[in-house]
């Protein structure tokens, strides 16, 4: 997808989850490039950030991910969410039974070293308490305490919960073993006494730092006690021990991470200032329509008055036309301006469309969905309120009311090109590949000036494993479009999946040359970040990587991409501590709630990966250790 292709928001989401679909596809390929490879490379980014970053619920759509079978699948686990609880509730009972049952559960050193110990009968079990437990011997204490734990075991099995806390409590007395405390702790797991299983696992984990099972289930008590960072802590622990052999323990941190993200998303998005995102996003969004000069009577020529509607409208369209942060918000200041001065006559339904876009950018949904319907009620030959209300419509999971408004939007004009290039988006998010290439095909037979229909079709051909077309469309492309940065930058992100480094430097080199002659105030900082990128994945050259992402940084510091791939790259060597503060500064770019969902993940990845290293040094050790000669993997 190219950047300046999409009108959907600049969320991002593996899967159909239609709340985080993408706008900048530019972007979403880059969160892609570091999603995927997290994804595909989970032990690297186990001994990198402590814990598996959240892919499936929070990463990118994009051309080289993401399938309709994927979006399917997921569909379908949604689906059965109700099914799901039940069987994992039913699971986890069983594996609490399987700890504990007597033939199974685990046994202490002095037990596997008596194996043909049976246990007695309830009234020849020894008699212990408080006040008589001192009297007895060392070897006393372990015979007994075999023998409770033993018993205890059978009540466990026969589900007799109280009869074996009390056996296991009468064992502890005689012998503190992590196993005594971690099997009593699966008895109140078993009866939902949630907080005694958080004392009884943390007194068997003060006895052993390493013990995996209670640190399971205590992160499991945690979990529904709500206490989901200290889940996130307990389950990562377990992970590193486990040398990240444990598939359950792997999914529970990604579990865990998108709701301890989630958790955070919802508080910064209430208490979030509403504000337009970088200039690179509002551009490639604005960009997605084709260019059409103002309407009559607001040209850049034409003399009004700037204290009333119409002159407003002409002062935002002017500044529209810097393409930078500043020019942005003067015109989304305008164009509030031009409708409470009114009296825009004509021009009425088109002030409700660019004031309905630029609430839409700041994230205010409601408000811009308003102005785009009262847009089409004056105007409804304007038919690009359709279209940018189909894409809301789409962002809030009403894919009938979106694909509804381009049959109006055709039905005012079925000539336009516009209305086929942003149904072929639709269709390309929902992995209906060969209708978006059908209606990016229709785009381009009305009207071939248009880069980005090209670039779009290019890709799409790519998805569905055209290469050899993909590649003619792009070189073709790149002859008719010789002078436009945009076809060089995509051109060189297909030429990096396939490896080709060098050619792929290239490309993002002249992009960043032409970005420089003919933006030189609002220049497009993708392709630096793409040459980051690349630099990364080809050499494993962080310094010079991380010079591109710094020079993004500060041509548009509002550049959440620039920030995350930043923090990536600090991820990478090791600079936990400094990736942290990017990742939290991704967050807090991010204008969705599925972007901050990413974010945020990320974060927490990262912080936990601190907090092990605080709570669990000998951990932190060998994380370093396991990850000490895997070198630099791609970021793809």
């Amino acid at each position: 997808m190219s950047a300046q292709s999409v009108p959907i928001p600049q969320t991002r989401g593996t899967t159909l989850d239609i709340s985080s679909l993408p706008s900048d596809a530019s972007s979403s390929s880059l969160w892609d490039r570091l999603s995927t490879w997290a994804s595909e490379n989970k032990a690297v980014v186990y001994s990198i950030a402590g814990v598996a970053v959240v892919i499936t619920g929070a990463g990118v759509v994009y051309y080289l991910n993401n399938s309709r079978g994927e979006a399917q699948a997921e569909e379908k686990r949604r689906a059965s969410k109700k099914e799901r609880r039940k069987a994992k509730k039913e699971k986890e009972k069983e594996e609490v039974e399987k700890d504990a049952a007597p033939t199974k559960v685990e046994e202490s050193d002095s037990v596997k070293k008596q194996p043909t110990v049976e246990a007695e009968p309830a009234e020849e079990l020894p008699k212990v308490d408080e006040s008589t437990v001192d009297l007895l011997s060392d070897q006393e204490r372990k015979e007994f305490a075999t023998k409770l734990k033993i018993a205890g075991n059978k009540a466990y099995g026969d589900k007799s919960y109280n009869e074996a806390i009390e056996l296991y409590g009468k064992a502890i007395l005689c012998k503190p073993d992590p196993i005594f405390y971690s099997n009593r702790a699966a008895c109140y797991n078993a009866l939902g006494e949630w907080d005694k299983v958080v004392d009884d696992t943390t007194a068997a984990i003060a006895l052993d730092s390493e013990y995996v099972k209670a640190l399971n289930r205590r992160a499991n008590a945690y979990e529904h006690l709500e206490k989901y960072s200290e889940a996130l802590l307990d389950y990562t622990a377990s992970c590193i021990i486990d040398s990240f052999r444990n598939d359950q323990s792997a999914q529970s941190v990604e579990r865990l991470l998108k709701k301890v993200a989630e958790a955070k998303a919802k508080a910064i998005l209430e208490g979030k200032e509403k504000k337009l995102p970088s200039p690179t996003f509002v551009t490639n969004y604005l960009q997605s329509f084709r260019p059409r000069p103002p309407p009559a009577g607001l040209e850049e020529t034409a003399e009004l008055d700037e204290g009333t509607g119409k002159g407003q409208l002409k002062v935002g369209l002017t500044a529209m036309s810097t393409r930078t942060g500043e020019g942005f918000e003067n015109a989304s200041a305008s164009f509030d301006k031009a409708l409470e001065l009114g009296d825009l006559g004509e021009y009425e339904g088109f002030a409700y469309n660019m004031r309905g876009t630029f609430r839409y950018l700041r994230g205010e949904n409601a408000d811009a969905l308003e102005d785009l319907s009262t847009s089409v009620k004056l105007q409804p030959s304007l038919t690009q309120s359709f279209i940018k209300r189909a894409s809301m419509h789409l962002e809030l999971g009403n894919r009938e009311a979106a694909a509804n408004d381009f049959e109006q939007a055709m039905e005012q004009n079925k000539e336009d090109p516009d209305i086929y290039y942003h149904r072929a988006q639709l269709h390309f998010i929902l992995g209906e590949f060969a209708e978006a290439a059908k209606d990016y095909q229709k785009s381009i037979d009305l009207d071939r000036d248009f880069i980005f229909s090209h670039i779009q079709l290019g890709v799409t051909q790519y998805k569905m494993g055209s290469i050899a077309s993909s590649m003619a469309t792009f070189r073709r492309t790149i002859k008719n479009f010789d002078k436009v940065p945009d076809v060089y930058n995509y051109y060189g992100e297909l030429l990096l999946d396939q490896q080709k480094y060098q050619e792929a430097i290239e490309k993002f080199d002249t992009a960043v040359e032409m970005e420089k002659q003919t933006k030189p105030l609002g220049m497009n900082v993708l392709p630096l970040i793409n040459k980051a990128l690349a630099l990364f994945q080809w050499k494993q050259d962080f310094q010079e990587a991380e010079k591109l992402c710094q020079k993004a940084l500060i041509i548009d510091p509002e550049c959440d991409i620039a920030v995350a791939t930043m923090a990536q790259l600090l991820l990478q060597q090791g600079k936990v501590t400094e990736a942290l503060k990017y990742f939290e500064r991704a967050a807090e770019l991010s204008r969705t709630e599925a972007e901050i969902v990413n974010a945020l993940s990320y974060a927490e990845a990262t912080r936990t990966q601190l907090e092990v290293q605080e709570k669990y040094p000998q951990l932190a050790s060998r994380l370093q250790g396991m990850g000490g000669g895997i070198g630099g993997p791609a970021m793809r």
